[in-house]
């Protein structure tokens, strides 16, 4: 009994300091990535430590602490896009998934084998990889400003960074992990949107400053944008923590 307590205090423990933090993001611009006009958030990444590390109930609970400051966030502090995360299928939901999504994609990974995890892996970088050249392919020859070529180079070394780094350094210990990182971050990025597009979908794209008629063109812009290098900063950020955490244990 008092084996389990200590247990559920350990659990609120996390729950209260990852939900902490993730509302400190959310209160500066450490939170935060500008991105064309919206702002790619890294808020999720202590969501997906909480699932992979105690599991999908504290991952869920971190989430919702995560979708009511958003919902806080809309009301103290709203842009003109702002209304939609007043609606909890918007600004909560996608966010206790995260949790959910993210634990069993690594519980499920854990059992899968490392040479078709090590595939899977494989597959996200190339897919990241590719993304990344085409958007200094597409900013070099539509030229209007430096600095998207070179934020897209930074990522993109960034990127090469992290393949060498899990190759040479980690090996197999971290891939579930990245995986489950990216199935979170996609869970975030794609919910919030998917959710948008089917409740405010016309008026948010209004809001932005876009045609209407193009609603779900500039959403999934907008997602792949986003989607993209929040998955890549999650990525280095929660590889880094889980397997720390782990070497500690």
């Amino acid at each position: 009994m008092k084996k389990k307590k200590s247990f559920d205090v350990r659990k609120l423990t996390v729950i209260g300091v990852l939900g902490a933090i993730s509302v400190v993001l959310g209160m500066t611009p450490l939170g935060f990535i500008p991105i064309g006009p919206t702002r790619a958030t890294v808020m999720h990444i202590p969501v997906i430590i909480g699932a992979i590390v105690e599991g999908p109930i504290v991952g869920a609970l971190v989430g919702l602490i995560f979708g009511l400051f958003s919902i806080y966030q809309a009301i103290t502090a709203p842009t003109p896009v702002s209304f939609v995360f007043l609606n909890p299928l918007v600004s909560v939901l996608p966010r206790v998934l995260i949790g959910i999504t993210s634990y069993y994609t690594y519980k499920a990974l854990s059992g899968l084998g490392q040479k078709n995890t090590f595939r899977l892996l494989n597959l996200v970088w190339v897919v990241i990889t590719a993304y990344l050249a085409y958007g200094i392919y597409q900013n070099i020859v539509a030229f209007t400003s430096i600095w998207p070529v070179i934020i897209n180079v930074v990522l993109l070394l960034i990127v090469y960074g992290m393949i060498y780094y899990t190759a040479k350094k980690l090996k197999t210990k971290a891939l579930d992990v990245i995986i489950a990182t990216v199935v979170g971050t996609m869970t975030n990025t794609v919910g919030v949107l998917t959710m948008i597009y089917i409740f405010f979908g016309e008026r948010f794209v209004e809001a932005l400053g876009q045609s209407k008629e193009f609603a779900f063109k500039v959403i999934v812009a907008i997602g792949v944008t986003n989607g993209i290098p929040e998955s890549i900063i999650a990525i280095i950020i929660v590889t880094s923590v889980v397997v720390a955490l782990k070497r500690k244990r």
